[in-house]
């Protein structure tokens, strides 16, 4: 019989509910930002219940997608279909004007078609990362995630030891290398006489950049727990942005993308334990986002969500005074985008988590009177909410924040 590891819902009961909820919890262990579930819980009951708090769902940095919480899935799926048919749009219109190539990846890597393919790991269904073969079957995954198998998931035969396949390895690396390249000048004396005649030629992938395939890669990855495969494929996505940089200036997109890049790099680093260099990330992601002029809710949210995670780690340090500042920060970006989005239920509950934070760290540090006030405040926020009847998700958060709230 196979050895698959089992995957295990949890429905907590209402006195561990009501535990967890209790004045002797943290509200900080109780709020965790949205784009990665990097958060070390104590208990898998804990996750199961306040998952629904702060939705974390991974939105590629490339991709102008709206939240899930700010409008129905379809309309989030709408928008992104509109994006991809908008960029293949405008790729097809420069070939026609500048002679771009626009040539379709042999083995299925575009947006279109983006599958499992013959250099995948078929368990994280991203590209192999280490890649090990089984014997004596010899079939290739990613050693991570072979690592937690003792019969071969594909075949079912007993795995009697793992090797290191650096060929396949070297092969998947150049794939890396070579896929959806971005304006490469012309190698040989005949292209350059080429280029002369038909302008500039640039090779790029119809539907994916390099940065948005990397990252699509990493967030396979990292949700089936590869988290070293993940954060290999966003070093190389932040080193290529780096470089952009360098060519062009702190342009805000660019800006905007290695903030977020490296936000996820800092999750990768917490998952695997290291708190250090998971808050370097961090406060880079933060430095990077301030430069983005304030007007895009995506940066906003992004900028506030890297604050409180620094926030959660100075927090779990013992930290508080540094914690309580992190936090206030994450506060007053969202506070000031409420100037201009004060109708956004959203954003509403965004400062309401805040406001918890802080108080939950001036209780701490013995400022009780604070600590209520923000309480308050939270709740009187949370009260004012009008949510749509479609926003069943920010519903949910805002009941769990209530009662947390109100038990405070």
């Amino acid at each position: 019989s196979r050895s698959i590891p089992a995957q295990l819902t949890f429905s907590p009961p209402p006195s561990f509910l009501k535990k967890i909820l209790s004045k002797q919890t943290p509200f900080s262990h109780l709020l965790f930002p949205r784009h990665f579930n990097t958060i070390l819980l104590s208990s898998p009951y804990f996750r199961s219940v306040f998952s629904v708090l702060e939705q974390m769902t991974p939105v590629c940095p490339f991709v102008k997608a709206t939240r899930p919480d700010d409008a129905s899935s379809k309309r989030s799926g709408e928008n992104i279909c509109k994006h991809a048919a908008e960029h293949e749009s405008k790729a097809k219109s420069e070939s026609v004007v500048s002679g771009v190539i626009e040539p379709k990846c042999p083995l299925g890597y575009d947006s279109r078609s983006f599958k499992i393919g013959p250099l995948s790991c078929v368990l994280c269904k991203a590209l192999l990362f280490e890649s090990s073969k089984c014997v004596p079957c010899s079939h290739i995954f990613c050693k991570a995630c072979i690592s937690r198998f003792n019969d071969c998931p594909l075949c079912g035969a007993d795995i009697e030891k793992i090797e290191h396949d650096e060929e396949t390895q070297k092969l998947v690396d150049k794939f890396i290398a070579g896929h959806a390249r971005i304006k490469r000048s012309p190698a040989s004396t005949d292209a350059k006489e080429e280029v002369s005649k038909n302008k500039s030629v640039i090779y790029e992938d119809v539907s994916l950049e390099r940065g948005a395939f990397l990252v699509q890669h990493a967030m396979r990855a990292f949700r089936a727990q590869n988290v070293e495969s993940a954060k290999s494929r966003l070093s190389l996505c932040a080193a290529d942005i780096r470089e952009q940089l360098k060519e062009s200036g702190n342009k805000p997109e660019l800006c905007s993308q290695l903030g977020a890049v490296l936000g996820m790099l800092g999750d990768c680093c917490r998952a695997m334990g290291d708190a250090g260099s998971a808050v370097t990330y961090f406060e880079e992601s933060v430095e990077f986002l301030s430069q983005v002029p304030p007007d895009d809710m995506e940066v906003i949210h992004t900028l506030s969500v890297s604050l409180n995670k620094i926030g959660d780690l100075k927090y779990y340090d013992g930290d508080l005074q540094a914690s309580r500042t992190y936090y206030f920060r994450s506060l007053e970006v969202r506070r000031n985008a409420m100037l201009n989005h004060h109708d956004n239920a959203s954003l509403t509950l965004d400062v309401a988590v805040s406001l918890a934070k802080v108080a939950d760290v001036d209780r701490g540090l013995g400022f009780e009177d604070g600590a209520i006030s923000g309480f308050r405040e939270g709740v009187n926020m949370l009260q004012s909410l009008k949510i749509d009847a479609s926003q069943v998700a920010l519903e949910q958060r805002v009941c769990l924040l209530g009662q947390a709230l109100l038990l405070k």
